[in-house]
């Protein structure tokens, strides 16, 4: 059964502020809620629910806004835990503070296995995926409702990827940035592109079906902001989600240079290092609509085994050696 976190956020918050407010007009002095407050008026439903259900073990997704306390209450009465880390390694830092809370948990990222391993042996790999109902091949029934970009991105505007984006000379070319890019003011030479604020994944996926190239720019940002720290690119090496959703779709790319994207696609994503490559390689293959096509049928097959139907397989069972060993 689901525990929807993120609809529960938006209303604790909107209840704990309510009252907070009604209650300052006789106390004056009432703290007022933080978001600690808030995650965990939305979270703590969830303990109810497992033992109203006696369900056999919780999986958390993320956790980045599940307060960790939440997941003591449910330790504490005796329930099973295990975590989907998806911010690796982004957010390891605090991933790997609450991965020794839980029975076992998963990291998106194959190079942090070790330190995830070093605080709970029980942790293991697993990959990003694709969606059934949200990322297919072919035209389908609303792609024709999406603009038909030269090439796409959609994702967040982190700075590295405004700098990245920004040392391209883009004339002649029709960009489309979709997602949030509040950093681009109207006078930044990026504001031509916007096409989009924040957009669902049916959405996203017609726009990569329309455009003649997608682009996978891979963040190195942990954070928001100009001087927002920045992993090393020994960091990581495993695909993100875009990676999976652009070739699921069929969707010719460029990505920025990971070594799982060498080892999934082979040679059939072209990769780069920096903007001066990428920009060649933009041109290179929007003058070669053959060769774009020729790359792009053979994409789905690249990920046809990485579904989250297959993930959740690899999940149930590891669920179940692990709940196995705990009765042991």
């Amino acid at each position: 059964m689901d525990y929807n976190l993120d609809v529960r956020i938006d209303r604790s918050s909107r209840w704990l502020y309510y009252n907070w407010r009604r209650a300052k007009k006789t106390n004056p002095t009432i703290t007022k809620p933080n978001h600690a407050d808030v995650f965990y008026q939305a979270g703590v439903g969830a303990l109810e629910r497992a033992l109203r259900h006696d369900v056999d073990c919780v999986l958390v997704v993320s956790a980045m806004f599940l307060h960790p306390d939440v997941i003591m209450l449910m330790k504490r009465a005796g329930l099973r835990v295990a975590i989907l880390f998806t911010e690796s390694p982004y957010d390891q830092a605090k991933e790997l503070e609450v991965a020794p809370m839980v029975d076992g948990c998963w990291t998106n990222e194959r190079t942090s296995v070790e330190a995830f391993r070093a605080v709970n042996p029980n942790a293991g790999y697993l990959p990003h995926a694709w969606h059934p109902a949200r990322h297919m091949a072919g035209v389908q029934l609303n792609d024709a409702k999406v603009r038909a970009h030269d090439v796409v991105f959609v994702g967040s505007g982190f700075q590295d990827r405004i700098e990245w984006l920004n040392a391209i000379d883009w004339t002649g070319i029709d960009l489309g940035l979709y997602g949030s890019w509040e950093a681009i003011t109207k006078r930044h030479r990026l504001h031509r592109y916007l096409a989009g604020d924040v957009v669902d994944n049916l959405t996203t996926a017609a726009l990569y079906r329309r455009a003649k190239i997608g682009l996978n720019l891979y963040r190195t940002s942990k954070g928001w902001g100009r001087h927002a720290e920045r992993i090393a690119p020994n960091e990581a090496e495993s695909l993100n989600p875009r990676a999976y959703e652009l070739a699921r779709c069929g969707a010719f790319h460029l990505s920025t240079a990971r070594k799982e994207v060498t080892d999934v696609f082979g040679d059939l994503v072209p990769t780069f290092t920096s903007a001066f490559e990428a920009s060649a390689l933009i041109r290179r293959w929007l003058a070669d609509p053959e060769g774009r096509a020729r790359i792009a049928a053979q994409l789905p097959a690249c990920v046809a085994e990485s579904s989250w139907i297959v993930r959740a397989k690899t999940v149930i069972g590891d669920l179940h050696t692990l709940l196995q060993s705990r009765a042991a």
